[in-house]
């Protein structure tokens, strides 16, 4: 039996692991098989994380918490969850291996994954000029011709926060009218930066070391044409990791997990969770880490009120568990 399981690998879950190895709560810290170290490992170079004025490369980042995580104690696997019993006092966590791990407290850290178009050159040119956030990399496409691919409020913010770097940006729309906010596409129809190319889909992404264009489909007359580029956003939507939980944690109306108020705190006692499984919005490094170490912190708080026997059946029969 241990104390805490942390569930995934990006900056939230190594944060909660730094945080929860340090007040020895001798973590175990489930990593994936595949996917270790959340989206930071298809990144280049990180320019914003604090700490860091020269810029780091994503991976070198990641490798950085994990180093530190297990400085302290934590113990990683490389597996992956397959199914989760979160009632009652002991939290059952099942193993792609067929292992199952018990503990008195779960942190639920597995983070988003961006849409992709579902081209191959994708993962070719994945830090290569294609990228899913313009936050994270827009400062390297400065005076340069790039693309946005989207029709919705968050393509509309990349699209407009983009212009602060490069000469020109066109936003790609498969349809000739946009799902955005009024208010959003006016600012963005306002910007003398900004193109529109209606009715159009992204069919092939070209370049050799980097992204030097796409091919475009019209999606009212078929015909193809190219596009010369520097670089190309993707900003068609993303989804939290959350399919292991439904039906056993509410969930927000954007799909993440509902936690209470400022708090990691889910609807099932000594369950938490952190990183953009509960950040529809801000979605960074800098926050999922933040949050990582909440997390921790109100696991710590939640197993220390479990040595009182009422105190525990208390914290059982609240919605949210709240622990002070």
């Amino acid at each position: 039996m241990r104390d805490i399981i942390i569930i995934g690998s990006g900056p939230a879950g190594f944060t909660a692991a730094i945080y929860a190895a340090r007040a020895e709560l001798k973590p175990l810290l489930i990593a994936s098989s595949v996917e270790i170290g959340g989206e930071l490992m298809n990144t280049t170079e990180v320019e914003n994380y604090p700490g860091f004025p020269e810029g780091i490369m994503g991976p070198d980042l990641m490798a950085k918490f994990q180093a530190q995580a297990e400085r302290f104690g934590t113990e990683v696997v490389y597996d992956d969850v397959v199914e989760l019993e979160l009632d009652g006092l002991v939290k059952r966590v099942k193993l792609g291996n067929g292992g199952v791990e018990e503990a008195r407290a779960i942190i639920y850290a597995t983070g988003s994954a961006y849409r992709k178009l579902g081209l191959p050159e994708e993962e070719v040119f994945s830090g290569h000029g294609l990228s899913w956030c313009a936050t994270c990399d827009g400062f390297f496409f400065r005076q340069k011709t790039i693309a946005v691919v989207g029709g919705g409020d968050s393509a509309m913010e990349e699209a407009n926060f983009l212009t602060r770097f490069a000469d020109k940006v066109y936003v790609i729309h498969r349809r000739d009218t946009l799902k955005a906010s009024k208010i959003m596409q006016q600012r963005t129809f306002d910007n003398e930066k900004i193109e529109f190319v209606w009715n159009a889909e992204v069919t092939a992404i070209h370049g050799e070391s980097k992204v030097s264009g796409v091919s475009l489909r019209d999606t009212v007359t078929g015909d193809v044409r190219g596009l010369d580029l520097d670089g190309l956003f993707v900003a068609i939507g993303n989804d939290p990791r959350t399919h292991l939980v439904h039906g056993k944690l509410d969930l927000t109306p954007e799909g993440t997990i509902a936690v209470e108020g400022r708090s990691t705190r889910t609807s099932v006692a000594g369950v938490f969770a952190a990183g953009d499984v509960i950040d529809p919005t801000y979605r960074q490094a800098v926050t999922a880490a933040g949050t990582g170490a909440t997390a921790a912190l109100d696991a710590e708080h939640f197993l220390a009120a479990l040595g009182n026997e009422k105190a525990a059946e208390a914290v059982l029969e609240t919605e949210f568990a709240v622990v002070d």
